[in-house]
């Protein structure tokens, strides 16, 4: 019987994150005039020395396939040859062209700039997973779960979709961002202020070494 009423409390609480986070960040999402009250900017996500000479901005969707085989395919190598080793100064910036992306987003940046680019790493490798999910809820269900394999606390989560003056304040970011950089797509990456489409490592490590060696 104890283990029954610990199996209904635990479904409860899921029940109750699902349904409350759904309701929220839908009506943020779509409730653009809601008024943010004194909360404190979600901080820019980097990798890699602040004072290196090359700057390379990624704007990108958590519910972009392509973004998905980008940091698949591309990314790692990026890291380790470029980032890692001190040469590029890597700015991660988030797009928000779907309510499932902002979910996304307010579950990579829960674990705060620690966990994040691990979450985001995760959420892409999962993309599928819970994309494709075919209600807000179940969406948000699982990413709830996701974020639960992370590390993550059931009340962290709770809170973290719960936070509504932050959803606003990452969307008004956002569209700050599209409008100064021109973002019609993603992956989109900015190289040293100059716009470029998606690209294979290849051509991405001859872009950068040019910029390198001017």
């Amino acid at each position: 019987m104890t283990n029954m009423r610990m199996i209904l409390s635990k479904i409860r609480v899921v029940s109750a994150v699902v349904t409350t986070a759904t309701f929220m960040l839908t009506n943020v999402f779509w409730a653009g005039d809601l008024a943010a009250q004194n909360h404190s900017d979600p901080i820019e996500m980097t990798l890699g020395d602040p004072a290196a000479t090359v700057e390379l901005i990624e704007y990108a969707s958590l519910t972009c396939p392509a973004c998905a085989q980008f940091h698949e395919n591309v990314y790692p190598q990026l890291k380790s040859t470029y980032i890692d080793t001190g040469k590029v100064h890597f700015r991660f910036r988030e797009v928000y062209f779907d309510l499932p992306g902002l979910w996304a987003g307010m579950l990579a940046r829960c674990g705060g700039p620690d966990k994040y680019f691990a979450l985001v790493d995760l959420l892409f490798s999962t993309q599928r997973s819970w994309s494709g999910q075919p209600s807000a809820g179940d969406i948000v269900a699982r990413l709830s779960e996701i974020g639960r394999a992370a590390g993550l606390s059931t009340e962290s989560i709770h809170q973290c979709f719960r936070d509504s003056e932050k959803a606003v304040k990452l969307r008004e970011i956002w569209e700050e961002n599209r409008q100064s950089d021109n973002v019609r797509s993603t992956p989109t990456l900015i190289i040293n202020g100059e716009s470029h489409s998606n690209m294979s490592f290849a051509q991405l490590s001859d872009l950068l070494d040019e910029v390198l060696n001017e």
